[in-house]
């Protein structure tokens, strides 16, 4: 088995862009393509959990999001083997065989090329205010189980994820999370990333972005409403100081009810593919897909359905949207991705509001941009913001497919006009420097 190199944030002396990507220990650029899976230790079998994985390699994802202590009667609801995380409920008690599975999935997942973005437990347990809990932590006992999870999987792809869909509303809540993160980092000797998941529409940034442990900032966009502005969520944490990488780690989920409610309708490809591109190219250094049944791997003859689930969690794998985050990955990983950042001053033409808000990406050196249009109207840009010659095209999000437009002098300002147009026609307009003889 080949092991996955350690992953760490970019640092680079002299760079305007130092600290805001994630690299491997090596250099290398690393995009984090999740994709939420909170039920999979809780749920699923092995030979489920490789049946998983496998489909999420072939689409291109690279982190899987997942959390030990589940939301969803974690402490009282047994695994499929019968078998519960924690004997008594006693966070520095965990149950061996319990973590046997989860060490099953984390090498299973390593052998598949994939990280493992894990939560130790989710938000319930520290802060219930809503869900089922109990609130089981202290700080004593927080750092004594980030300990034990630190030595367990030291040496394991794993991106450690404290929170859980729930604010840090007092210094108690505070305590608890800092001493477990302080107890990972003791077990683990420093060798892996820390964030926190916060609840829907807020980051982490909001209470912990000067914590000394916190590698990058994740927000949750949620899924309350159609066109939410997460780039709005992501130029905030893109602006602060110290530097730390961001990302949207919960977008609306595909074929979950807009606002939990079915009379609204339910996110579709487009809805996931607009918040994604548009935290992309906001500053985000990815982003986390989710899919309604996917996340709460519903079996219709196991479980009760959350949130209107309809299909059985495998026929829901396939969904258009997991089909197509990869293109995503597959267009900013195509030229020098340590490079981009958000820049608005390439865009002429007025950005627009609401569903039409176009968001634009440029290299730093000039050498490309993106633009991405969610409704197909047409942009004018600067081309003086463009080093050379300039070979453009349209990108398809929805196929991946490339359509030339031509070559253009960087000078002048230029309107480029979509193929198609409407509610939901996204497109991407690329630019790119030609090489001088």
């Amino acid at each position: 088995m080949n092991k996955l190199p350690r992953l760490k944030v970019y640092r680079k002396e002299g760079s305007i862009l130092n600290g805001r990507f994630i690299v491997t220990a090596d250099g290398r650029p690393f995009y984090y393509l999740g994709d939420t899976a909170w039920e999979l230790f809780h749920r699923l079998k092995k030979e489920e959990i490789v049946y998983y994985f496998k489909n999420r390699v072939k689409k291109g994802f690279t982190v899987i999001q997942s959390v030990i202590l589940s939301g969803f009667n974690g402490l009282s609801e047994p695994n499929p083997y019968g078998v519960l995380p924690l004997i008594n409920n006693d966070p520095t008690n965990p149950n061996e065989e319990y973590f046997e599975h989860v060490d099953f999935a984390v090498d299973k997942a390593e052998e598949l090329g994939l990280y493992m973005a894990i939560l130790p437990t989710w938000g319930d347990k520290v802060n219930k205010k809503w869900g089922i809990g109990p609130e089981i932590f202290t700080p004593e006992n927080a750092r004594i189980y980030g300990e034990f999870l630190g030595r367990r999987y030291r040496n394991k792809p794993i991106i450690w994820v404290l929170g859980g869909d729930r604010p840090i509303e007092n210094n108690v809540h505070l305590s608890i999370w800092r001493s477990m993160a302080e107890g990972i980092r003791e077990g683990d000797k420093g060798e892996h990333l820390i964030t926190y998941h916060p609840m829907g529409r807020t980051s982490s940034s909001m209470w912990l972005h000067d914590e000394d442990w916190l590698d990058f900032n994740m927000l949750q966009s949620g899924h309350h409403e159609r066109h939410f502005p997460n780039y709005k969520m992501i130029a905030r944490d893109y602006r602060l100081y110290p530097v730390k990488p961001c990302i949207d780690g919960e977008l609306r989920y595909e074929n979950i009810p807009v606002g939990f409610k079915t009379s609204n309708g339910r996110f579709d490809d487009h809805d996931v593919r607009e918040a994604a591109y548009w935290s992309l190219f906001s500053g985000a250094f990815g982003f986390t897909y989710g899919c309604n049944e996917v996340f709460q791997f519903y079996d219709p003859l196991k479980y009760r359905p959350l949130f209107f689930a309809r299909y059985h969690w495998k026929n829901a794998l396939d969904l258009p949207a997991a089909e197509q985050v990869r293109y995503s990955k597959e267009l900013l990983m195509s030229r020098s991705p340590l490079l981009r950042k958000p820049d608005y001053s390439i865009l002429v033409s007025d950005p627009g509001v609401g569903a039409e808000h176009i968001v634009s990406s440029r290299a730093i050196d000039g050498s490309y941009a993106y633009i991405y249009i969610p409704t197909g109207i047409s942009v004018k840009i600067d081309m003086n913001k463009l080093s050379g010659e300039v070979e453009v095209y349209w990108f398809d999000p929805v196929s991946g497919s490339k359509y030339r437009i031509g070559r253009y002098k960087n000078n002048g300002k230029k309107k480029f006009t979509p193929p198609t147009s409407g509610p939901k026609e996204d497109w991407i307009l690329v630019l790119d420097t030609l090489d001088e003889d």
